[in-house]
């Protein structure tokens, strides 16, 4: 076995125990792209050895997908998959898994209009809806990883020679799954275990509001009662451990819908619908999103925000330093999955019903009563830099340094 292969070995394996944390007799259901289906096929023995009873593949391929966009009706955009969401639904009722392997080109759908492509987003979104509350409310274990394709290589490493680039971005990925580590599963451990101290100490403190300052940004997020601030790894409803995102470098929470005012300046692009958007400022008052602009992605940025009357306000709130491992690499991945975890960053859309205390048993009305945002979706972009700082207001109203020049102050 090569060392590439022992990588690509060692990443399969991390991904079913501890991104999913296969149990045995569960299903287990893929999403991923037809240029995976080597490492899916890896993941897949890697499942059925740890006891899994199925592993279900939905495949995808950014060229069909494209096509769809070009030249599929406008009525075939706006109908809703209810098989594909039926399906979906009752594996998630049956306690099955879901992992979502990436292998995206940021620029796939370059040059669509961006109204199909929201069309076809709120469609989906909607029908999806009680599958969401699953996965939003950790009832079922999820987790998102990534691995490279030659389109995305190229985006990330246009100054290499081609022929270098996806070999760069393959060590790149290894390097913030912690791959590197002589025991990758116990440095993982380890990583969790600081991740739960700093969300800890947020979680004692339970702030009233939080001020973020930087250059275009000056925003007040107040955070709603008994929040929560959570971590990396999660417990689905059948008391077992997962890892939704790897890498993961974050702790957040939810806000409070209506009490987001101020604006906000992106640091990083946002990679959305297979388009680019990027430089962009959003203003908010009272919770709700009043004016975009953005030097690339305006409409696609304005059909988002346009997908329900959810996309105008906030779900998350994310906590990343700057000095961090991904932030350290310079490495702009134009894939959110990573960049989010090299900046802080909130969320358009749903909330996450866990970040209140009993959130989880709550309905989405309870959920709402209790001033957590529902939407079709949920989009995060990257906010942090190294001149951000954070404050954290208490009830009384003191004031005390969350983050100071983009880092921890505690």
């Amino acid at each position: 076995m090569t060392q590439f292969e022992n990588q690509l070995d060692r990443y399969a394996e991390l991904a079913v125990k501890i991104g999913i944390n296969i149990q045995p007799g569960q299903i287990l259901v893929v999403s991923a792209p037809v240029t995976a289906v080597e490492f899916v096929r890896l993941i897949t023995a890697k499942a059925y050895s740890a006891g899994a009873s199925l592993v279900k593949v939905n495949w995808s391929d950014e060229g069909i997908t494209r096509q769809m966009f070009e030249h599929a009706a406008s009525e075939v955009l706006t109908k809703e998959p209810t098989w594909f969401a039926g399906e979906m639904t009752e594996l998630a009722a049956n306690g099955a898994a879901f992992l979502s392997v990436l292998a995206d080109n940021p620029d796939a759908l370059k040059g669509i209009d961006p109204g199909r492509i929201a069309a076809y987003q709120k469609t989906r979104g909607a029908a999806l809806t009680k599958y969401r509350e699953y996965q939003m409310s950790d009832k079922v274990s999820w987790s998102v990883i990534a691995i490279p394709t030659q389109a995305w290589a190229d985006k990330v490493f246009p100054d290499l020679p081609e022929e270098q680039r996806i070999d760069t971005l393959w060590e790149a990925i290894f390097h913030t799954v912690r791959l590197d580590s002589e025991d990758p599963i116990a440095a993982w451990q380890t990583h969790l275990d600081t991740l739960e101290a700093k969300a800890n100490v947020l979680n004692t403190k339970q702030y009233k509001s939080l001020h973020y300052i930087a250059p275009g940004t000056d925003l007040t997020i107040e955070l709603p009662e008994n929040h929560l601030w959570a971590q990396g790894d999660s417990i689905n409803a059948q008391g077992h451990t997962f890892v939704a995102n790897m890498p993961t470098e974050e702790v957040f929470t939810a806000p409070l819908k209506t009490g987001v005012n101020g604006t906000v300046h992106s640091t990083k692009p946002l990679s959305y619908g297979g388009n680019i958007i990027d430089d962009f400022s959003i203003t908010f008052e009272n919770g709700r999103i009043t004016s975009v602009s953005a030097a690339k992605g305006q409409d696609s940025l304005e059909y988002l925000i346009g997908l329900d009357e959810g996309a105008r306000y906030l779900g998350e709130v994310a906590l990343v330093p700057h000095k961090s491992p991904i932030s350290e690499s310079g490495i702009l991945y134009f894939n959110t999955l990573f960049d989010e975890n090299a900046s802080n960053h909130l969320a358009i859309g749903m909330a996450y019903a866990f970040c209140l205390q009993g959130g989880k048993d709550l309905s989405q009305e309870e959920q709402a009563a209790r001033g957590l945002n529902q939407s079709v979706t949920h989009v995060d972009f990257m906010i942090g830099s190294a001149e951000m700082d954070i404050h954290g207001i208490l009830p009384d109203g003191t004031r005390e340094p969350i983050f100071l020049k983009g880092n921890w102050a505690f």
